[in-house]
């Protein structure tokens, strides 16, 4: 809950939150949302699924864990992680780098096709 309200102080709106790996999966297929950010476990349990959904819709995410790099899903390795807890610094900067990111793979290149980074 502490993440739904730096997330909104930041100026953002939270429109889903999911305490399980299969709500998740759900939210993340059927949701409007221009970001996810995934806590790595869910009540035990893998983020890998709901992150493969995110993915395959194209959408930006990042991951956020408190037990560091080595939890990161297989197949997800480089993409960007929050440690928790973490200051609302910290996650703006997460939020701002990400979006920014998707921002510009999806920039047209000259000859009128989108990047691919």
């Amino acid at each position: 809950m502490m993440l739904v309200q730096m997330v909104e102080e930041l100026g953002h709106k939270v429109v889903a939150e999911a305490s399980s790996v299969d709500v998740g999966q759900s939210l993340a297929k059927t949701e409007e949302y221009d970001l996810a950010i995934l806590d790595i476990n869910l009540q035990g349990f893998n983020v890998w699924p709901v992150a493969e959904v995110v993915m395959d819709r194209g959408l930006p995410f990042f991951f956020l864990s408190g037990y560091g790099p080595e939890v990161v899903p297989d197949g997800f390795n480089g993409m960007p992680l929050l440690n928790k807890p973490c200051t609302l610094e910290m996650l703006k900067r997460i939020i701002d780098f990400v979006l920014s990111k998707a921002r510009l793979d999806e920039t047209p290149d000259k000859s009128g096709e989108k990047s691919q980074t």
